[in-house]
């Protein structure tokens, strides 16, 4: 039995069945995803010495990319953060990257999460993009969570084409992520 890949299924199975749940005219109308952009801010840790390498050097393993860093744009003085000072961590897919990422999120990670019982689906925003985040992330297999002597919490925000709340769950529930019931 061959494995059919997230890219395939949506061209085969999902696109059908949205035009017809959404009532589509054209199959340019039908949602789809346009990007994934995984987040992990450092600025707690911003003093200590080799944590945001570490932090990239994580979410290069877990989405196959090279992730470009964020500065601050202004200073914040309670936070002691000054202008220009490395924030964050970010990386963004898109393509054939992103469909092999989200497949491994959905089949992979998301069931070997503790005490998982399903995503919340109160991270959608009005035109149907999607937001969540994980505590650590331990949760991803392409980390060694034995090696590492730190964990950290990234956030995952999926822009769709959808342009309502109900048209962009349909789309993520069709590709498999598995909602709370």
């Amino acid at each position: 039995m061959s494995k059919v890949s997230l890219q395939e299924k949506y061209t085969k199975e999902v696109v059908p069945a949205l035009k017809e749940e959404l009532g589509c005219k054209n199959v340019m109308q039908v949602p789809k995803i346009e990007k994934v952009v995984i987040n992990v801010g450092v600025g707690r840790h911003l003093k200590e010495a080799g944590y945001i390498e570490m932090v990239e050097k994580n979410l290069a393993s877990i989405s196959g990319q090279k992730p470009i860093r964020t500065k601050a744009k202004a200073s914040i003085s309670n936070f002691k953060i000054r202008e220009g000072n490395e924030v964050g961590v970010t990386v963004t897919l898109r393509g054939p990257k992103m469909y092999a990422f989200l497949e491994r999120l959905v089949s992979i990670t998301f069931p070997r999460m503790r005490d998982f019982r399903g995503i919340s689906d109160k991270s959608f925003d009005r035109q149907g993009n999607f937001s969540f985040g994980f505590k650590e992330n331990v949760a991803f297999p392409e980390l060694d969570a034995s090696a590492m002597d730190k964990s950290h919490g990234l956030q995952i925000n999926i822009k769709t084409t959808a342009e309502t709340l109900a048209a962009g769950k349909a789309l993520l529930t069709h590709l498999g992520f598995p909602f709370k019931k």
